[in-house]
């Protein structure tokens, strides 16, 4: 199967989460009936970084957006696995610092976006500066709104002068798997960190 007909969002068009089934599996039944597509994936995602990295020429950034407990940092972890550590790079964007806040909401970006030849990967983004805004009435309506404007003049930017394809995913769970890993983590002393961090 071919996920990503069934996953692509086309530009422009208008998409509902309620319409998407977050416990769809395809074919694969569990996580060890999948392994062996998991594996030839991961062995081809590595070859490609190999050449991206020894041409040089362009770029790539991968976005991760998702609820807290979506599973953002379980892909980081699967992720690199597939790739050579030298040509990648992982950044997570929490809450911004005081001096992020002084400067303009993509400053604290910037710095982070992959070089010709490298691999970044965005856990949260950009993104959250419209989202989190917007939601908790950071800032008025006329600066949110205009960050819209601002990410896709940032974004054609990267693509225009640094040839840097740029891919975007929102992982999506149910109400159901969010609460039981929630559960999870209250259970886990050793994962009882990201409760707090979550709050934040």
């Amino acid at each position: 199967m071919d996920y990503r007909k069934r996953f692509r969002v086309k530009p422009g068009k208008r998409l509902k989460l309620s319409d998407i089934d977050p416990c769809y599996k395809g074919q694969q039944v569990s996580e060890s009936h999948a392994h062996a597509d998991t594996e030839r994936f991961r062995a081809k995602l590595s070859r490609q970084q190999y050449l991206l990295y020894a041409e040089k020429k362009r770029s790539l950034l991968i976005v991760l957006q998702g609820l807290d407990s979506a599973g953002k940092d379980g892909t980081v972890s699967h992720m690199m696995r597939a790739m050579n550590p030298q040509g990648t790079t992982v950044t997570p964007f929490k809450v911004p610092t005081a001096s992020e806040l002084d400067h303009d909401f993509l400053w604290r970006v910037h710095p982070h976006v992959p070089a010709k030849g490298a691999v970044a990967v965005f856990n949260r983004s950009h993104y959250e500066d419209v989202l989190v805004a917007r939601i908790h009435k950071l800032v008025p309506r006329e600066v949110w709104s205009e960050r819209y404007k601002l990410i896709n003049d940032f974004e054609k930017l990267l693509r225009q002068q640094n040839d840097t394809s740029i891919i975007k995913f929102f992982l999506h769970i149910s109400k159901e798997e969010r609460l039981e890993r929630f559960k999870q983590r209250l259970d886990d002393p050793a994962r009882n960190w990201k409760i707090s961090e979550t709050d934040a």
